[in-house]
């Protein structure tokens, strides 16, 4: 049981890695918020915060990453399923592309109360 368990941890590992390279060679807007996440890191380690607030600086940074991933997912099954234009197909790219922006505000929110209070 203990192997079956680690061999599908191990599938899951790999095929998240491969995921992720997929998108890092293919999506110019993940490297976009990898570079917005470094400076958004470093600035969390460089100023005077509690670990409570980098904790949540840190944490939010990566939740848009995974919604950026999320994003180019949708993209991808979408453009899979059909080259033509759509109504619903554009609702579910322009929805996905919306969940983005929504936890990028939401990481631009905390930056802001920790920066005020």
């Amino acid at each position: 049981m203990i192997r079956r368990e680690w061999n599908r941890f191990a599938n899951r590992a790999a095929w998240s890695w491969a995921g992720w390279l997929e998108c890092w060679r293919n999506e110019p807007s993940l490297h976009q918020w990898v570079w917005a996440n470094v400076l958004s890191a470093g600035l969390a380690m460089a100023l005077e915060m509690s670990p409570a607030e980098r904790a949540l600086i840190l944490a939010l940074g990566v939740l848009v990453l995974a919604a950026e991933l999320m994003n180019t997912g949708i993209e991808r099954a979408v453009d899979h399923i059909s080259a033509e234009e759509h109504p619903l197909a554009r609702q579910a790219k322009d929805t996905a592309s919306a969940a983005v922006a929504v936890t990028a505000i939401a990481a631009g929110v905390a930056w802001a109360v920790v920066l005020i209070a």
